[in-house]
């Protein structure tokens, strides 16, 4: 929840800014940001492990194997996502106001906020669209949270460390509450985008 908190607060700006602004290179980056939304997370997981490790750049803050490296990991996995996403909905509201907030005096820059006011729902969407990836992650942490007991082992490390000790019927288990946990995520966000759907009048 840290790191799709951290990934909102630092993607939903970006994925606007990167909606409404026009500047050389802007297509480039537009087409990076929707590759990185299928980033293998194996490497994610490598990269990060590389930068925390001993030898790496961020080695002496001793990050790695400990929450801090997984929060890391899922939020370099689902800011990519929430950065798209958000630019998507920015732009389509950007389209249908356009007239109306030029008439008002706004340029593109300062009708961010109003648009992700008016947004909010899709924007909703979009972080639990987030939340789904991290919940679900499981190479990138291995990597850098090492699946330490009691400390850096999660639902989906677990799954993965009993179906290799051959106890699949607790991975089955394990499993099943992750995919309620997913089903209930995603019933969570359709539910929210007919609710904005209706209160904005846009079912």
């Amino acid at each position: 929840m840290t790191a799709v908190t951290c990934a909102g607060i630092v993607g939903l700006p970006i994925g606007a800014a990167l909606a409404l602004a026009r500047f050389p290179g802007r297509t480039a980056i537009i087409v990076i940001v929707n590759t990185l939304m299928g980033f293998p997370p194996v490497v994610a997981g490598l990269a990060i492990f590389l930068l925390l490790s001993r030898s790496g750049p961020l080695g002496g803050f001793g990050l790695l194997f400990t929450p801090q490296a997984m929060m890391i990991a899922q939020f370099v996995l689902v800011l990519p996502i929430i950065v798209a996403l958000s630019r998507q909905t920015i732009e389509d509201l950007w389209t249908e106001y356009r007239d109306h907030l030029t008439s008002l005096g706004a340029n593109r820059l300062r009708s961010i906020p109003t648009l992700l006011w008016d947004g909010r729902f899709s924007l909703v969407t979009t972080m639990l669209a987030g939340l789904g990836r991290a919940s679900a992650e499981v190479g990138a942490i291995l990597i850098v949270g090492g699946n330490i007991a009691g400390f850096t082992r999660t639902m989906t490390t677990s799954i993965a460390l009993e179906t290799s000790k051959g106890d699949l019927a607790l991975a089955m288990a394990l499993g099943i509450v992750l995919m309620s946990l997913t089903l209930a995520i995603n019933g969570l966000a359709y539910g929210i985008s007919r609710v904005g759907a209706r209160f904005t009048g846009r079912a």
